[in-house]
């Protein structure tokens, strides 16, 4: 699976947006202390969103929704793509990056997705114009042999299967607790959260760290957990 593979099943943005929402939301829930693997910032421009994932080994993925439309970079660190696995220097893999549209320019530059040097840190790239049908890639040719050569298979995973039952797989396995599906169910259909979705999940955490991960991520709040008027 490629890049190529993963922009034939990706949904649109704005579904990919809530997906996004949900899982940061669901995470944030089950781990308020600690680095969470999936995170959303609604506030990262006065016009942009981020999603964004870290594994903690290496591995990671960034969203941005701007009003152009959506950019995907994800990088697997021992992806044979990688710009690191060049001798003479980093530099991204031929294709990956040259067909991004100028609309979309200004990611591939922006210091927060490049190293020090100024090299983006990129093996995978999507991306898809407010109006555009579908998303695209760049024309790359792949290494031969290689089930995962760019990492999105891996990198992208719970994007390919947008459930409840998949993100519960997923946090089970890691960290470790059991989670409640009829919580997961109710953040993935976006309705708003309340208390009783928080103690479902996790009965230890306090509503005022959910309330403010909530605001940050932008996800709605029922009325039990909304401040009060006045």
């Amino acid at each position: 699976m490629t890049a190529r593979d993963i922009a034939a099943v990706l949904p649109d943005i704005d579904s990919l947006k809530d997906l996004c929402r949900s899982m940061a939301m669901a995470e944030a829930i089950l781990n308020p202390d600690g680095e969470c693997f999936y995170s959303y910032s609604a506030e990262w421009s006065e016009t942009e969103q981020v999603a964004s994932m870290r594994n903690g080994s290496g591995d990671e993925f960034d969203i941005v929704f701007a009003p152009v439309g959506a950019y995907i970079r994800g990088f697997d660190h021992e992806s044979p793509l990688s710009p690191y696995r060049h001798e003479d220097g980093p530099q991204p893999w031929p294709g990956v990056l040259d067909s991004v549209p100028e609309a979309f320019r200004c990611y591939v530059e922006e210091p927060a997705f490049t190293d020090e040097d100024g090299c983006p840190v990129v093996t995978a790239c999507l991306w898809r114009e407010a109006e555009a049908p579908a998303w695209q890639t760049g024309r790359i040719t792949f290494p031969a042999d290689h089930p995962d050569p760019d990492g999105s298979a891996r990198l992208f995973e719970l994007l390919l299967a947008p459930t409840p039952e998949a993100f519960q797989a997923f946090a089970e396995d890691y960290y470790e607790v059991p989670v409640d599906i009829e919580a997961l169910r109710h953040i993935y259909d976006l309705h708003p959260l309340g208390q009783r979705d928080i103690v479902a999940l996790n009965p230890s955490v306090g509503a005022e760290t959910v309330i403010a991960a909530a605001k940050a991520i932008g996800y709605p709040l029922a009325v039990d957990l909304r401040p009060a008027a006045g």
